[in-house]
């Protein structure tokens, strides 16, 4: 360019779109007033997954500011009031918290009995409101994940997505081999047939055992073994949905990794 020579708008514009940090200011810029798709919005609230906000929105129980919305796809924007009815939603920060929950603790986020409960257990782990995904009855420690995202909460818990659960299980007596090889089979239970995924023998006492199952039904495990006449004296769920208690000893809670919660995410 010749001194004393103005720059064309072509020109600015080029060396502009040229210059990193220009770039980035712009996308700041363009994202100034950011939108949320009011679908996900409710699911970020805790109130359920995006799927069953799908079908609030469309029976017109979802209100924003004062109008009702049925539209599939509308965005939120930041200052916005979302209504449930007559309840006003926040979406919340999402949370993932993975415990290894004790003995004697139960599965609920109160107890009118003033039992202890895993809430107790992350009191002061966040602000948000989290809820167990799933449960595990009194006398079951392991693994257990608590949340806000009811999306993926649904997911976990819905029987159609088969989420694989690891127990590690100590009778009262021998297991029997044709009863071993009953449970591998499957068996009908009052509520229908049970097939697990894997079952092994851990130690040499035929007392202590492995088993994998995707089942979700209430006391499933219990049920298998009390259905051939043994007691279950422990019983440990080592893994869930790819989660395990590793270095988390009983009692302790941590907030899942970024990668976790991606993988958790993307099951199928």
């Amino acid at each position: 360019m010749r001194p004393g020579k103005k720059p064309t708008r072509q020109k600015e514009e080029k060396e502009f779109s040229k210059d990193p940090s220009s770039k980035r200011k712009r996308i700041v810029a363009e994202n100034d007033s950011p939108t949320t798709r009011l679908n996900k919005y409710i699911a970020q609230s805790g109130v359920c997954s995006r799927r069953e906000a799908d079908e609030l929105i469309k029976s017109g129980r979802i209100k924003v500011n004062s109008k009702v919305i049925t539209e599939m796809g509308y965005q939120v924007k930041a200052g916005d009031k979302v209504y449930n009815g007559k309840k006003l939603l926040s979406k919340e920060r999402l949370v993932y918290i993975l415990i290894n929950k004790p003995k004697d603790f139960i599965t609920t986020t109160d107890d009118p009995q003033e039992r202890k409960t895993v809430m107790h257990l992350v009191a002061k782990a966040c602000d948000e409101r989290i809820y167990p995904v799933g449960r595990l009855d009194r006398n079951t420690t392991g693994v257990l994940l608590l949340t806000n995202d009811g999306e993926l909460s649904k997911k976990l818990t819905h029987p159609s997505h088969q989420i694989g659960k690891v127990y590690q299980i100590e009778l009262n007596k021998p297991i029997e081999e044709e009863h071993f090889n009953q449970i591998k089979e499957g068996i009908e239970l009052e509520d229908g047939l049970i097939k697990v995924d894997d079952i092994a023998i851990i130690d040499e006492s035929n007392l202590v055992l492995g088993i994998e199952i995707h089942s979700g039904k209430n006391r499933i495990v219990r049920r298998i073994f009390e259905s051939f006449g043994y007691d279950v004296l422990k019983l440990d769920r080592v893994m869930f949905a790819g989660l395990t208690k590793k270095d988390l000893s009983r009692g302790k809670w941590r907030f899942l990794k970024d990668r976790e919660i991606v993988k958790l995410k993307y099951l199928k």
